[in-house]
C-alpha cells in the first residue's frame, strides 16, 4: 500500500479517525496546527507512570513469561506505525496492552488495539487473537478479541484515511456531536 515509513500512518491516527474523521484530517492535512489539550497533557503523564505500576499487576489470569514496554511496531503492507504500550507473552500467546485514562472502552480504542495485534502479528510472525486494554481510572483490564470483521475494519479505516489524505477532503461531521466540546479542533468546524 504504501512504500515510504514517512508515509504511513500512526495507530494513534486511526484511533482518531475513528472517534472523528476530522482530527484525522486535520493531523494528515493541516499539520502544524496542533492544538494541547489538558487530557492529552494527562494522559501523556499517566503513561510515563504507568508501566512502573504494571510491573506489580497480571492482565486476567495470565502467567507472564516476558513483558516488554513501548514496542516500536510498523507494518507497509498495512500502512501503520504505531508503539505499543506494553507487550506481555504468556503461555497462552502474545498479548499488546494499550492503557487508557478512560472509564470505558469504546470503538476507537477496539479499533485502536486491533491495528496493534495486526502490527505486532507481523512483527512476530505468529497470530495475535486477544489484546487487552488497560483502564487506568478503575484499575481494570479489558480484553479484546481480534475478530476478522475487526482487521477488516482496520483495513477499511485505514484505505479511507489514504483517501482522505490525498484528495485533502474534509469528511463530515461526526455523528456524535457530544465529543466536539472536547475537542481540540472545536474552533477548526464552523459547522459544530
Amino acid at each position: 500500500m504504501l512504500d515510504n515509513a514517512d508515509d504511513l500512518f500512526t495507530v494513534t491516527d486511526l484511533k482518531q479517525y475513528q472517534y472523528c474523521p476530522r482530527i484525522f484530517y486535520y493531523h494528515a492535512c493541516l499539520p502544524a496546527i496542533r492544538p494541547t489539550t489538558f487530557k492529552m497533557e494527562m494522559g501523556i503523564q499517566v503513561h510515563q507512570v504507568e508501566p512502573k505500576r504494571a510491573v506489580r499487576r497480571t492482565p486476567g489470569d495470565e502467567s507472564i513469561l516476558e513483558r516488554w514496554f513501548d514496542v516500536p511496531v510498523q507494518s507497509n503492507t498495512l500502512g501503520l506505525s504505531g508503539q505499543i504500550d506494553e507487550v506481555i507473552q504468556t503461555p497462552m500467546g502474545w498479548f499488546p496492552i494499550d492503557y487508557k485514562l478512560a472509564k470505558k472502552v469504546g470503538t476507537h480504542f477496539k479499533l485502536q488495539v486491533a491495528a496493534y495485534a495486526m502490527l505486532l502479528e507481523e512483527q512476530i510472525q505468529q497470530p495475535v487473537k486477544k489484546a487487552m486494554i488497560y483502564l487506568i481510572p478503575l484499575r481494570r483490564t479489558e480484553q479484546i478479541s481480534i475478530t476478522p470483521k475487526l482487521r477488516q475494519e482496520v483495513q477499511n479505516a485505514v484505505a479511507t484515511m489514504q483517501r482522505i489524505a490525498e484528495r485533502e477532503t474534509m469528511p463530515p461531521l461526526t455523528e456524535w456531536q457530544q465529543r466536539c466540546f472536547d475537542c481540540e479542533f472545536r474552533r477548526f468546524c464552523n459547522d459544530v
